[in-house]
């Protein structure tokens, strides 16, 4: 059973051997079309340049690697929306583990071959990530499997963290820090490394206003429940929150902003137009973040995590067939940074 304490910064450098056996840093870069068009001093962090487009993979590593030899021989299972999926797939692939994962029907197509290219037995059940996540419950009691949660998991949280690192290494300056939330274990993974080396940096989480769990429950303090998380970002597509995670964030995050659908798909276009590169909504979400608050975070170094690539064809060539619109609001009463 897994032990639910927060991971330390010497598991996160702990991490870092088993994280490097498969995947290479990934770039911090400065975009002057970006910068321009936020006018912010701004650094793309670029998880989505990883093997499989998605900071996650991080964390299946370093988790994986830990597997005692009874969880290893029972085999895992696990839920996703897709990059998580991946990662645990890929990690398992790599230490032979026997995988199962369960995705939401109608899970992204792309994630779901992505997934099954590292050979894991995948199930399609329930209309969203919860009704799948309550699916791998029983299962993993039913058939003794090791159940690998999205983000109760202290070394997946030490394995993504290892971007965190690499983040303040590279960008030992950096004021305030943008990242999506949607189980949280990146935004954890920031927390967690900032508060270890004493840096003052802002640490600022992005969700979307249809899937505010989180959100909702960061601001008031009790833990909601939301009935549905429709957005096209399903990697913020979460209606509840998750022990571990919440509890790092609750003490350690600065603030949080919550943005429309078409501010998100805005930040795809966003993205694509001045960084060439392409991300998927979550992916996205640090950027169109920044253009809303770009009054406020006016004169600091702002980074933005790229936490993912994964957008599939069909929501691409929806989301370029618009112009992207001039200005991209947070809900009211945005966050100070």
């Amino acid at each position: 059973m897994t032990i639910m304490r927060p991971p330390t910064l010497a598991d996160v450098y702990a991490a870092r051997k088993n994280v490097y056996s498969a995947v290479a840093r990934t770039p911090l870069i400065r975009h002057p079309l970006l910068a321009n068009a936020l006018g912010l001093d701004v650094l793309v962090k670029h998880e989505n340049h990883l093997p499989t487009c998605a900071f996650k993979v991080r964390g299946g590593l370093a988790l994986i690697a830990r597997l005692s030899a009874d969880e290893r021989s029972r085999g895992v299972i696990t839920a996703t929306t897709g990059n998580h999926g991946q990662s645990i797939a890929l990690a398992c692939h790599r230490h032979g583990v026997s995988c199962t994962i369960v995705v939401p029907v109608g899970n992204n197509p792309e994630k779901n071959a992505a997934m099954r290219s590292w050979g894991p037995t995948l199930i399609e059940h329930g209309r969203d990530f919860d009704e799948a996540r309550e699916l791998v419950e029983r299962l993993s009691v039913e058939r003794g499997l090791r159940y690998v949660h999205s983000a109760n998991e202290p070394w997946l949280i030490a394995g993504v963290a290892t971007y965190a690192l690499e983040i303040f290494e590279d960008a030992p300056d950096v004021d305030v820090i943008l990242a999506p939330i949607g189980g949280g274990s990146g935004a954890a993974g920031l927390v967690t490394v900032r508060d270890a080396l004493g840096r003052s940096t802002r640490i600022i989480g992005v969700q979307a206003e249809a899937a505010d769990a989180f959100a909702a429950s960061w601001r008031t303090g009790q833990r909601l429940v939301r009935p549905t998380a429709a957005t096209f970002a399903e990697g913020m597509a979460t209606r509840v929150t998750f022990d571990l995670t919440f509890g790092i964030l609750q003490k350690g995050l600065d603030d949080i902003v919550t943005l429309p659908e078409e501010a998100l798909a805005d930040g795809v276009r966003l993205a694509l137009q001045t960084t060439h590169n392409l991300a998927e909504g979550a992916g996205a979400a640090s950027i169109a973040a920044a253009f809303a608050l770009r009054d406020q975070l006016a004169g600091r170094r702002v980074v933005c995590v790229m936490s993912g690539g994964n957008l599939d064809a069909a929501t691409l060539n929806r989301l370029i067939a618009v112009p992207a619109r001039s200005s991209a609001s947070p809900e009211s009463n945005p966050p100070s940074a």
